[in-house]
This record gives C-alpha cells, sequence and structure tokens, in this order.
C-alpha cells in the first residue's frame, strides 16, 4: 500500500518505520525543515527496535510538503496529538482525494475536525475519516531515527465518518493493520472508545506530588496503585455510560482489560501493562501542566466526555471533577477552553441530528 504518515512524534516514527518494515510504501510528513533535511542525508531510514531485534528500514518520502506526502497515498496515518489537530486538518484538506482514508489513532473526536475542514476548504472529494482507541503501537523514540515498539495493538475499535463508507474504509486499515481492526459504528462511538482520557487524567492529577517532586517519575509503575486503579475503573464507568446512553451497544472495551492477566484480551492484549512498565520508557521527566497526558487527554478527552454525556443525559461527576482540578493545576477552564460539541460547531444539534450527520457526512 501508498501509505503516508503525518507528524515526527513517537506514534508517527512508529508507524512509519513499521509500515515499511511490512513492506508498504510510506511517505512521512513532518514540519520541521533541519529535521527533515537531516533525516534525508541520514537515508530517510529508520531504526525501529522490537521483541524481534533492530531493523534498519527506509522510507520512500521524507518531507515538508504535505501535498507530495498524500499524493497517491491511499490512507493517511495522522498519530498527531489532538490539540495539533486542527492545524493539520486545515493544512491538509485541499489535497485530499477520491477514496482516500484519513486515520487517526486515537483522536478525539478528530474525525470531525478534519472532515469538517475539508468541507470547509471547498473540497469536495468523497474522503473517510476514521478513528480509533488508542495508538496502535506502545512507543517511545530512543534518538533523532530510533523508536521502540514494545507492544502493538491486537484490537482496533475502529469508528468511521460518514458511517455509509464504513465499508471502504474498514477495508483500507485493514490491510495495513490485518487481522486487527473491528468495527465500532460511527466516529463519535471510536471517539468514546479513547483510552487516553480514562487511563491518563487519574495518572496525572493523582500523581502531581510525585510528578513535581521527582526528576523522573514512571506514572504507570509506581504511580498506579490500588487507589487510582479504583478511580480509573469508576471514570471509565461514566465513559461507558455515556456510550450505553447514546445507544451504542458493546463490546465496549472497559480499561480493567488492560491490566487483566485473563479474561477478555482488550486492544493492547494480555500483559500489555506489565510489558510497558517493564521497558522503563515511560519513566520520564514530566512537566505537569504541560505534559500531553494533562493537555491533551484531561484538557479534551475529559471536556468532550462530559459534552457528549450531557446530550446523552448521563451523568459524569467524575470526569467534571478532573477537569476542574486540572484546570486548578494549569490556572485554566478547561471545559470552557477544551473540545465540546459547541467547540466542534455540533452544539446546536439534538441526538437525531447529530446521528444524521455521523451516518451521512455533509452535503457535498
Amino acid at each position: 500500500m501508498k501509505i503516508a504518515v503525518l507528524g515526527g512524534g513517537n506514534g508517527s516514527f512508529a508507524a512509519a518505520g513499521d509500515f515499511a518494515l511490512q513492506g508498504h510504501d510510506v511517505r512521512l510528513w513532518r514540519r520541521d525543515v533541519a529535521q527533515v533535511t537531516a533525516h534525508r542525508a541520514a537515508g530517510s531510514r529508520i531504526i525501529l527496535k522490537d521483541s524481534n531485534g533492530q531493523h534498519d528500514v527506509r522510507l520512500a518520502l521524507v518531507t515538508t510538503d504535505i501535498a507530495e506526502a498524500v499524493g497517491n497515498a491511499e490512507l493517511i496515518l495522522c498519530p498527531a496529538p489532538a490539540f495539533a489537530q486542527p492545524d493539520i486538518a486545515n493544512l491538509l484538506a485541499p489535497h485530499l482525494r477520491d477514496g482516500q482514508v484519513v486515520f487517526l489513532p486515537p483522536a478525539t473526536f478528530g474525525s470531525m475536525i478534519f472532515a469538517k475542514a475539508t468541507h470547509e476548504a471547498g473540497n469536495r472529494a468523497s474522503v473517510s475519516f476514521a478513528e480509533t482507541g488508542t495508538l496502535p503501537w506502545l512507543t517511545r523514540k530512543h534518538g533523532p531515527l530510533e523508536v521502540a515498539i514494545t507492544i502493538r495493538a491486537k484490537r482496533l475499535p475502529v469508528g468511521v465518518f460518514p458511517l455509509k463508507s464504513a465499508n471502504h474504509a474498514l477495508d483500507v486499515t485493514g490491510r495495513a493493520f490485518p487481522g486487527v481492526i473491528e468495527p465500532c459504528g460511527d466516529a463519535l462511538s471510536g471517539a468514546l472508545m479513547n483510552a487516553g482520557p480514562i487511563i491518563h487524567p487519574p495518572l496525572i492529577v493523582m500523581n502531581a506530588g510525585p510528578i513535581e517532586h521527582f526528576e523522573r517519575w514512571d506514572i504507570h509503575k509506581e504511580g498506579t496503585q490500588a487507589a487510582i486503579r479504583r478511580v480509573t475503573d469508576a471514570l471509565d464507568a461514566e465513559r461507558i455510560a455515556v456510550r450505553e446512553g447514546l445507544g451504542y451497544g458493546g463490546p465496549h472495551f472497559p480499561l480493567a482489560h488492560h491490566y487483566a492477566t485473563e479474561g477478555e484480551q482488550w486492544m493492547y492484549g494480555r500483559g500489555s501493562h506489565d510489558r510497558l512498565t517493564d521497558s522503563g520508557d515511560w519513566r520520564e521527566r514530566i512537566v505537569l501542566r504541560e505534559h500531553r497526558y494533562m493537555r491533551e487527554d484531561l484538557r479534551l478527552g475529559l471536556s468532550l466526555l462530559v459534552s457528549v454525556a450531557e446530550l446523552a443525559g448521563v451523568a459524569t461527576p467524575l470526569a467534571r471533577a478532573f477537569l476542574a482540578v486540572g484546570g486548578a493545576i494549569c490556572g485554566e477552564d478547561f471545559f470552557k477552553g477544551g473540545r465540546t460539541l459547541a467547540s466542534l460547531g455540533l452544539g446546536g444539534l439534538g441526538r437525531d441530528q447529530l446521528q444524521t450527520l455521523l451516518r451521512g457526512g455533509f452535503d457535498r
């Protein structure tokens, strides 16, 4: 397949390296001219490390030209943080073509941002936008050209916008991730599978003391204690209640399965939490008020959950509490400045109107 990967972070490097390792034609787009120049000078290679050793793979293209990156690509994968999505969506929108699939893993309902940007740019190409519940790789960069993949996803619940194009989108994403993609309905259903806003807010807020005290802290190891796990499960129950309140059926991929050693498989499969902490890659310096877990998963992810919960008529006291505490830590109103149905331009829609939009998309 011809695949374009957007971004230069952990997820983007894991995607580009892993797809190239599987024999796909991979084009990597990055904004930074100096980094792209250095990457090209190094042979457009990525050193990928996984359980099978070290792999030196070559990309078809590394570029700062987004049109060049996505031209003729069947799949466009953008694992950039949710707060980077509006800018990337505006850059991408004029260049999308019929039949392309834009895949956001995960997205915090970013599929709607990309679809709206494309529509507002006057681009009427038939494009599908899909999102899933987690990044398909547990991964960290080890250098400018090196990335380590600890775990590859086993199950990816994928929602599609517009839902009428789901068969095509699932076929394309399924060829990139064979045996891994599981349809979960429309894009909002996919957004409500996002694990980040459930697992990360308790970790970043309830570990605020040690995060600010220690030079490096592994919130997934020492930071994941029984009290925090109980809160995480309760927060996840709110997410599942919102899904059920909107009529989405199971499986809901409860986060408890991520930690379990037996029973139902979660997105990363069995024993993923232990392998994550054993890798040591998540023992890191965390700047509390700037970290992605705070700025993306808490501020954007939980504001979206609370907003959608209001539409569903479901109470979310824990999500609201974390928004309040996180906002106090950062000196901001996280709900007002977060990602809500209103901020996405959908605040005036009732449930039926929203479902009609999710099924059929914007008028062409």
